[in-house]
């Protein structure tokens, strides 16, 4: 037998110098320091403890030990971030300076199910605990973290919101003089029909002309109608034209309206996590609650 970097061992001890048995649930380690040459038992906890964690208590139990390393049956050394609950559950070789310690720990489903469920108690009392004492440490960093976002979406937001509050004056401005220039192409020709029809003809001879200025009337609307795919009315029309003088100020003076609306989605997804981080009735919710709904 030789270990992962080829060097063979001088001592190949059989499995029962090392023995596991289950206390109450959790596995407890017993082995032989060699330096101090008495049995030790080592208690850990599979679901928190790494392989790491282990073999520095058995070096800090025996400081004659010099090396100590968990190799897997194919030679294979094992990771120290490995838990314990992961490597317990094959057989290994246990490496303490030059001698090797072949274990083969119980087998996981033989175990009494009165500590099984034990364990499961264990598992979600310790869940619960560390919920109920970080959830505020959670919420105040989750808290810095929004803040400080709203902050600098402000920040890029306030040179845009002043450029659209330009544009939008030069906008509603013009819109406002088309619909002036209307008002009064209507009454200059209301006046020219007038005049027409009393001083200059009679109606017999305007009538037919009034006819097709209102057949073409009905023309252009129905011509509204194909373009757009909507009815001609005068609140639709403003903001239609509104917005078309929008776009075409926004595109001269490099607005970019797309990056606009990202950032006010940005800021209001922000704000109402916050508000909803801030609200007294999330306070209890565990973390993973808070975050699904931010």
């Amino acid at each position: 037998w030789r270990d992962w970097e080829g060097a063979p061992y001088s001592t190949l001890v059989p499995s029962d110098e090392v023995t596991i048995n289950y206390r109450h649930g959790l596995p407890v380690i017993t082995l032989m320091l060699p330096t101090r040459s008495e049995r030790c038992q080592f208690t850990v906890k599979p679901v928190v403890t790494t392989v790491g964690a282990f073999l520095q208590d058995v070096q800090r139990e025996d400081k004659g030990i010099e090396r100590a390393e968990v190799f897997a049956t194919d030679g294979s050394k094992v990771s120290d971030a490995t838990l314990m609950e992961v490597l317990l559950m094959n057989d290994f070789k246990l490496v303490i300076n030059n001698t090797a310690y072949s274990v083969s720990p119980p087998v996981k489903d033989k175990l009494n199910s009165e500590h099984a469920t034990e364990m499961e108690d264990i598992k979600s009392l310790v869940h619960r605990l560390f919920v109920a004492l970080h959830l505020e440490d959670h919420q105040i960093r989750k808290e810095r973290e929004l803040l400080q976002k709203v902050d600098h979406l402000k920040e890029e937001l306030l040179p845009l919101e002043q450029m659209k509050a330009r544009i939008m004056n030069s906008a509603d401005a013009k819109t406002s003089r088309l619909l002036w220039v209307g008002l009064a192409l209507m009454s200059t020709q209301g006046g020219a029909l007038a005049w027409l029809t009393w001083w200059v003809y009679s109606w017999d001879i305007m009538e037919p002309v009034t006819y097709f200025i209102t057949y073409g009337s009905a023309m252009a609307f129905y011509a509204y109608f194909v373009l757009t795919k909507q009815d001609y009315l005068y609140p639709h029309a403003k903001d239609r034209q509104f917005l078309h003088y929008f776009y075409r100020k926004s595109k001269k003076q490099h607005f970019n309206v797309e990056r606009y609306n990202k950032l006010k989605d940005d800021l209001a997804e922000a704000e109402e996590s916050l508000r909803r981080l801030r609200q007294p009735l999330h306070l209890r919710l565990p973390i993973q609650e808070i975050s699904d709904k931010d």
